[in-house]
């Protein structure tokens, strides 16, 4: 190495300490800063012991949504339900050829329209299975404060 490349070489090493050295009391402070996980006090060695279960909403008729284009939530518990690439017992009642007969919500056009925008005939691999994006409920109280207001046009 010439004298140059020491003096750039020694320079940077110079550089990132000093850098270094500034941060660090800004990384220190930030764990000052009262800041509690939803473990509270526990420490993360210690057992913060088994949560009460929850149980399932009963049924009910539909929930109202929050904001646009948010998928319904499902109002009945969906614990025994099986779906998979044989079966999905969710169309079951929310099929086109069952929701009459079930007195539940149908399932939407948007669900026979595959990634490109194109009609099915089926529904579209992609929407086929529902609790990726519905999810039923249960009565818990919310883990942290929840300012969320709904959008007005859905009010």
């Amino acid at each position: 190495m010439n004298g140059l490349g020491k003096v750039m070489a020694k320079a940077i090493v110079l550089g990132s300490l000093m850098v270094g050295l500034v941060l660090a009391p800004q990384a220190a402070s930030a764990n000052e800063g009262g800041v509690e996980s939803l473990r509270g006090t526990n420490a993360l060695t210690r057992n913060s012991g088994t949560p009460d279960f929850k149980k399932w909403n009963e049924d009910q008729k539909p929930i109202k949504r929050d904001y646009l284009q948010q998928p319904p939530l499902i109002p009945h518990s969906v614990e025994q339900y099986r779906i998979n690439l044989r079966q999905n017992r969710c169309l079951s009642c929310h099929g086109w050829d069952t929701y009459k007969q079930s007195g539940a919500t149908k399932v939407s056009l948007t669900h026979f329209r595959d990634r490109y925008g194109s009609e099915m005939a089926n529904i579209s691999p992609g929407r086929y299975f529902c609790t990726q994006c519905h999810v039923p409920q249960r009565n818990a109280q919310p883990l942290v404060e929840n300012t969320f207001k709904p959008v007005d046009a859905l009010r």
